[in-house]
């Protein structure tokens, strides 16, 4: 909390900012302004409102201390940034930004308020580094409508991949650098996200459609029926990151591609080793790179799931329950700074205090559990919760030993 104090020159949101995270961080079964204050030990919800609402500070100068929290503990030199969609379902039509949409949250479409979110992952860690709120053509062809929900008239159209492009190029031009972004279709799809990124010499392994056509010595072609055409031999299986069962196995195949621009330009082929499905990505680097390398990106674009299930589940990051584009972007923002801290002291734990025999790895589920506990909120009984992260810890490294096992068994050629 340090490092942002300086973004608020009263005492009071100071002090209120670090309630309001430590709230996030807590045990509280709903989080937002109502059930934060009150166990906050405030009279009312006003203090929490009017610092979402209308206290003065620059969610935006948070956003980029956050980004530089998380680069200066979870710093990779392989860090892959991951670009993703995530919604949240919202009743009633006064919310920014909300509108009939598909969100994945739902898995259909749904009245719902729909952010781009920018995800830094290395091998120590991952956490949320910006955010981008998508606003629909039905909020920005209406003037009124905007400025009732507190967006200023400069407010423009814009995609999800220039949503994206926008995070991206902001990291960049903070100094940082980074070999790979990863993404879904939604942005694999998109030729002028990609042509950004080669513009700056980032690679990216980005998933396209079946139909997405690609041009090799041969011609142009639609991405499955090269697919269609790749010899037994020239598939290979491969890990695309180990999961909470164990490595995630799948084969995979490249196609070098016949592009006019420079670099390496290629298509790559998974298929499910069970059920044969098929994804595909667009890949380019500025130097031609190994498959394994490839692999090991487009496995990297898992992370951005695991991102907003922790940052939802342990840091309220869709439980807001404002209406406002100001009160929205603090909230999230702060919730983001929520969850990168659980992911630096996880990463922190593995680094320096290694798990003993028969336990994980603290968890941020762990952690935030045990800062709830120990810190936050103390309790007399500290012996009987670390008795039951213990147990917890065991239970679940005897489970994880269990699949490892099954896995090593099968026989060559099933799923891993």
């Amino acid at each position: 909390m340090s490092r942002i104090a300086g973004r608020f020159v009263r005492v009071e949101p100071r002090r209120r900012v670090g309630d309001l995270v430590l709230g996030l961080l807590s045990d509280l079964p709903r989080k937002n302004c109502w059930s934060i204050a009150e166990w906050a030990g405030e009279a009312s919800p006003d203090g929490m409102q009017h610092l979402l609402g209308r206290a003065r500070w620059d969610a935006d100068a948070v956003r980029d201390d956050v980004r530089e929290y998380v680069l200066e503990h979870l710093h990779d030199e392989d860090a892959v940034l991951v670009v993703d969609e995530t919604g949240d379902v919202k009743k009633g039509t006064h919310t920014v930004g909300v509108q009939r949409q598909y969100t994945g949250t739902a898995g259909r479409i749904e009245n719902a308020q729909v952010a781009v979110y920018l995800v830094y992952a290395g091998r120590s860690g991952h956490a949320a580094v910006d955010r981008e709120l998508y606003i629909p053509r039905s909020w920005t062809c209406d003037p009124d409508r905007c400025r009732a929900a507190g967006l200023g008239e400069e407010v423009v159209f814009a995609t999800k991949p220039e949503l994206a492009s926008r995070m991206i190029g902001r990291f960049l031009d903070a100094g940082h650098r980074v070999g790979w972004v990863a993404g879904d279709e939604v942005y694999g799809g998109n030729p002028k996200l990609r042509s950004v990124l080669e513009e700056r010499k980032v690679g990216y392994v980005l998933a396209v459609a079946c139909s997405a056509e690609v041009t090799t010595s041969a011609g142009k072609s639609r991405a499955d029926a090269l697919a269609a055409k790749v010899p037994k031999r020239a598939w290979q299986k491969l890990s695309a990151g180990a999961g909470a069962k164990g490595h995630r196995f799948y084969d995979w195949a490249v196609i070098d591609l016949a592009e006019p621009r420079s670099g390496s330009h290629r298509l790559l082929i998974r298929r499910n080793r069970t059920t044969g499905e098929l994804a595909y990505y667009r890949c380019f680097s500025p130097a031609p790179v190994p498959l394994t390398a490839l692999v090991r990106v487009a496995g990297s674009r898992w992370r951005v799931e695991e991102t907003f299930q922790a940052g939802k589940g342990l840091a309220g990051l869709d439980e807001h329950q404002v209406r406002r584009f100001t009160s929205w972007s603090r909230w999230v923002t702060l919730a983001m700074l929520a969850h990168a801290f659980l992911a630096v002291v996880r990463a922190d734990a593995h680094a320096h205090h290694p798990a003993p025999d028969g336990l994980i790895p603290l968890t941020c589920n762990e952690i935030q559990r045990l800062f709830t506990t120990l810190v936050v909120r103390p309790v007399r009984d500290v012996a009987h919760r670390l008795h039951w992260s213990a147990w917890r810890r065991r239970h679940q490294s005897r489970a994880r030993h269990s699949h490892y096992q099954r896995q090593a068994a099968l026989p060559p050629g099933s799923i891993g």
